[in-house]
C-alpha cells in the first residue's frame, strides 16, 4: 500500500519537476502583434447585478477602442438586464435568454452570444479571423495590459485561443481563499508555462481569448453542454490542429470560494467535467493533427483524476491505520517515525509535502506582497489543501454513477470593495 503511494508520488513528483524546468526556460521573442484585431469581451449573466456595472466600466477602461462588450443575460430575475440595457451603445450590447430556454449551462449561453456575433451584423467591417471573443466572467478583473500581452500570439494564423493567468482578488480575506490563489499561481505558471513547449495548453472559464473563425471551425456550437465547457473547447481545438497559447505576463482575476463546502462543491462539479472529457482519450492514442509529444502531455493531463480516485484508498488507511496507533500507543507511534535515524520521518515528509518548496518558490516569485517564509508555510499548508481532491472526487464519481449532471451556480460573496 505505502509502496503504490510512493511510486505514484515519485512519478507526479518528477513531472513536476520536469514541468517547472521547462518553465523556467526562456520564451521565444513574440511575433509582432496583428493590426486591427477587435476584442468582444462575452459576459454570460445569471443574477449579477452587484458587480456587472463594475465589470463594464473595467472593460470600457481598457486601454482600447477596439473592445466591446456583449452581456448575454441568462434568464436572470434580479436588475442585471436592466442596469446593462441602461449602458448599451455601440460598445455595449446586450442579449437576453428568457425561460424555459435560459439557464441550460455556460455552454449554451456562449453559443446563443457566439450566433449573435455571426449573425446579427455587429461585426460587420470586421474580418472574422481579426475578431477575439473573450469569455470572462460577470466579476473578472482583467489586467490593463491583457490586450497588448495577448495580441502577438494571434499573429499566427492557426492560433486558435490565449489562456491568462488567473488569481484570486480576494485572496487576503480568509486562507482558503489564499490556497485557491496559489492553487492557480502553480497551475498556470509550472504547469501550463510548460504545456506551451508541447503546444498541449489548456483553457480555463475566465481570461479566454478565441479567434471567431476557430471557433466557427467546431461548428454552429463550439461550446458543448460539459461541466468544464472551457476544458472541452481548448481539447477540440488541439484536436482539429488549432494552437493554444498560455500568456503569463497578464491575468484575470475572479472571486474565490470562501465557503469550504461550497468549494467543495465547485471542485466535485469540476472534476465530474473532467471526467465527461476522457472521451476524447482514444482520440490521443492516435493522434491525427497533433505531435506525439502534445497528444502525450494532454492525455497525461485529462487523465490525472485516475490518480486522485486511485490514490485514495491506499492514503485513507494509512493515515487511519496511523491515527489508530497514535491513539492507542502514541510511543510505538514516535518511534516508528524516528527509527533509522529518522527515515520514516523522512518518509512521510517526501509523501505529504515533497513538492512544498517547489510551490513556495514559484508564489513568492509571483506574489509580491508575500515574502519566501510566508510562502513556505503557505505551500505547506497547500499540500494539505490539495487533499479535498478526494471527496470532491468520489462526489463526482457517485454523480456520474447516478446519472445527475445539474449543478447550482456558485454563489457569489458579497464583496465591499465591488466598483474598484
Amino acid at each position: 500500500m505505502l509502496v503504490v503511494v510512493f511510486i505514484v508520488v515519485v512519478v507526479t513528483t518528477s513531472y513536476a519537476v520536469s514541468a517547472f524546468l521547462r518553465s523556467r526556460r526562456a520564451r521565444p521573442e513574440p511575433l509582432p502583434a496583428p493590426d486591427h484585431l477587435f476584442f468582444v469581451f462575452v459576459v454570460p449573466c445569471l443574477n449579477e447585478e452587484l458587480v456587472i456595472e463594475a465589470s463594464l466600466d473595467r472593460l470600457l477602461g481598457l486601454p482600447s477602442d477596439n473592445v466591446a462588450v456583449l452581456v448575454v443575460d441568462d434568464g436572470s430575475d434580479d436588475r442585471t438586464a436592466e442596469l446593462v440595457e441602461a449602458r448599451q451603445s455601440d460598445r455595449v450590447w446586450l442579449v437576453r435568454r428568457e425561460l424555459p430556454n435560459a439557464r441550460q449551462g455556460k455552454g449554451a449561453a456562449l453559443n446563443y452570444a457566439f450566433r449573435f456575433l455571426r449573425e446579427s451584423g455587429v461585426l460587420d467591417g470586421h474580418r472574422p479571423e481579426d475578431v477575439i471573443v473573450v469569455v470572462m466572467d460577470a466579476d473578472g478583473r482583467i489586467s490593463q495590459n491583457a490586450l497588448v500581452e495577448v495580441a502577438p500570439y494571434f499573429a499566427d494564423p492557426k492560433s486558435a485561443a490565449v489562456q491568462v493567468g488567473v488569481r484570486m482578488y480576494n485572496r487576503d480575506a480568509s486562507l482558503i481563499a489564499r490556497m485557491q490563489d496559489l492553487e492557480f499561481v502553480t497551475f498556470t505558471h509550472i504547469f501550463q508555462r510548460a504545456r506551451q513547449r508541447t503546444g498541449s495548453i489548456g483553457l480555463g472559464g475566465n481570461g479566454q481569448f478565441n479567434r471567431l473563425t476557430a471557433l466557427a471551425d467546431l461548428g454552429d456550437e463550439p461550446w458543448t453542454d460539459c461541466l468544464t465547457e472551457d476544458l472541452d473547447l481548448g481539447v477540440r481545438f488541439l484536436i482539429n490542429g488549432w494552437v493554444n497559447h498560455f500568456c503569463p505576463t497578464a491575468d484575470v482575476s475572479q472571486q474565490a470560494v470562501t465557503s469550504v463546502r461550497r468549494l467543495l462543491r465547485q471542485r466535485a462539479r469540476w472534476f465530474q467535467g473532467h471526467l465527461q472529457c476522457w472521451r476524447f482519450l482514444p482520440m490521443l492514442l492516435r493522434p491525427r493533427r497533433m505531435g506525439r509529444s502534445q497528444a502525450n502531455e494532454l492525455a497525461y493531463h485529462l487523465s490525472s483524476p485516475v490518480l486522485v480516485l486511485g490514490m485514495t484508498p491506499p492514503v485513507v488507511a494509512f493515515l487511519g491505520v496511523f491515527a489508530a496507533l497514535l491513539i492507542t500507543d502514541p510511543g510505538a507511534a514516535g518511534r516508528s517515525l524516528l527509527a533509522h535515524q529518522g527515515l520514516g520521518l523522512a518518509v512521510a515528509y517526501v509523501l505529504g509535502f515533497g513538492m512544498a518548496a517547489l510551490y513556495a518558490f514559484v508564489y513568492w516569485l509571483t506574489e509580491d506582497s508575500v515574502g519566501l517564509g510566508r510562502a513556505f508555510a503557505y505551500a505547506h499548508l497547500y499540500c494539505l489543501y490539495g487533499y479535498l481532491w478526494f471527496p470532491a472526487g468520489w462526489t463526482a464519481v457517485t454523480r456520474v454513477v447516478r446519472r445527475r449532471r445539474t449543478w447550482w451556480k456558485t454563489a457569489r460573496t458579497v464583496d465591499a470593495n465591488v466598483a474598484q
